[in-house]
């Protein structure tokens, strides 16, 4: 199994976890967008940690391979979307400041 399979698996996972969390035509809680921004940050503080814990057990001989390929490429795809997001926050913020008022 090469990393891009398990980078896919993952992504496949992933997916299927948003669409069972958020299933077409459900009802969607009134959280603010401080609260979701403040809940993703969270996830993904706890899934870089995964990652350094796994990182750490490898090196000391106590965990296998496989979980640290696995938590690093979560860790990855985590710091991924987290770049996305700022990029994506950057270039809105620029476009309003290009308005004419």
């Amino acid at each position: 199994m090469n990393i891009e399979s398990i980078a896919a698996n993952q992504l496949y996972g992933t997916t299927q976890a948003l669409n069972s969390a958020f299933p077409p035509n459900a009802e969607v809680d009134d959280e603010s967008f401080a609260d979701a921004l403040q809940n993703a940050l969270a996830e993904m503080r706890s899934t870089v940690e995964r990652g350094e814990k796994a990182a750490v057990e490898a090196m000391t001989g106590k965990g296998d391979t496989q979980s640290v390929v696995e938590a690093l490429v979560a860790t990855e795809m985590a710091l991924e979307t987290a770049v996305s997001v700022r990029d994506k926050v950057v270039e809105a913020y620029q476009e309003i400041l290009r308005m004419p008022v």
